[in-house]
């Protein structure tokens, strides 16, 4: 069977409040340098180029990181962004871009704020997943689990569907410590990174067998849209009728064609500060610096400021980020509570 050509969606909204003060409302952690020289939407579209197997992107967000989509994008190269007028969930933002593809067409949804260490891993993933999906499944790239995390969802590994992938006996909610300290050990679970290879046709039939009103207003959203150069705007008063649901819960685990492909890439979510000093280089112990700082007897701590010097001794396990006028301090354990600050949820 020749690969299937591979039309990235990528997925671009949230304002990144587990990242504050570096993530805001108006600059969101996708649009950021974080991980490397280039930022997380930057690296999403340069791990689908053309020579690999990938058409032109498709990419959805709002208006409010209209801008910053623009300035990232690569100059010269083609697509289409979806503007869409208000934030409906995964589920409406993939069903947007499935509506302006062929139905033959294989769609590889792709959130726009992971980092992926080992992005060759990933193109070689995709492309199983995709000659998945061109016979009908709907695949889930299953994060080979290196923890017993409990802030992601689950896959539960099924029988093989021949030597390209396995089906999802079932999905699993964020498990509790003990749960994820099973399904490590089991072997037979994988982290749901939200990366989705589906046919459109496929998709959209299963979307309106599940959730038909979502098919339907998205239909409409899209019938009474106009395009704008590169940019569609779909119908506002359509689409802000459609109900807010993520795609798991409409479709992946409602669906009895749920696949899944094994993916051992190097990914991260970048969920919060610990994320991110996870998937940064490190000195000999531990300690990641960006801007200006001395560390003395420190171990395992992120410094990150865009302005003051940062002088500590005698830390582990600590994030130090400054941002403007804004400093945080946190150990590596209470990273996960940064997006319950009131600072973070005003910016």
């Amino acid at each position: 069977m020749s690969n299937p050509a591979i039309h990235p969606v990528v997925l671009c909204g949230g304002s990144g409040t587990r990242l504050w003060p570096r993530s805001r409302a108006v600059m969101p952690k996708p649009f950021l340098p974080l991980v490397g020289d280039g930022t997380l939407f930057e690296a999403t579209l340069a791990r689908c180029p053309a020579e690999a197997g990938f058409a032109d992107p498709i990419v959805v967000t709002g208006a409010a990181h209209l801008a910053h989509v623009e300035a990232q994008w690569p100059a010269g190269t083609g697509g289409e962004t979806i503007v869409e007028p208000c934030a409906r969930n995964t589920a409406a933002a993939i069903a947007l871009a499935a509506l302006r593809l062929p139905e033959e067409a294989i769609m590889l949804v792709c959130p726009s704020d992971h980092h992926i260490a080992d992005a060759g891993a990933f193109q070689r993933a995709a492309l199983t997943a995709a000659r998945l999906a061109q016979d009908g499944w709907l695949v889930s790239f299953g994060i080979a689990a290196t923890a017993p995390e409990t802030g992601f969802g689950y896959l539960h590994r099924g029988e093989p569907i021949g030597d390209l992938g396995f089906k999802v006996a079932r999905f699993v909610e964020k498990p509790d410590l003990e749960r994820a300290k099973a399904f490590l050990a089991d072997g037979g679970y994988a982290w749901n990174g939200g990366i989705f290879a589906f046919k459109v046709g496929t998709f959209l039939a299963e979307l309106t067998a599940h959730r038909p009103d979502i098919a339907r207003l998205a239909r409409e959203a899209v019938a009474k849209g106009r395009a704008e150069g590169t940019r569609f705007h779909p119908d506002a008063e359509s689409f802000a009728a459609i109900q807010s649901e993520s795609v798991d819960y409409a479709v992946m685990e409602n669906t009895a064609r749920a696949a899944m492909v094994p993916a051992d890439m190097g990914w991260s979510d970048i969920g919060n500060w610990d994320a991110l000093l996870e998937a940064r280089d490190r000195d000999a112990q531990g300690n990641s610096v960006r801007g200006k700082a001395e560390l003395v007897d420190c171990r395992n701590v992120l410094v990150e400021s865009d302005g003051p010097r940062v002088s500590a001794i005698g830390l582990d396990d600590v994030i130090i980020v400054i941002d403007g006028d804004e400093v945080l301090v946190t150990t590596r354990a209470g990273a996960q509570l940064v997006g319950k600050l009131g600072g973070a949820a005003n910016q």
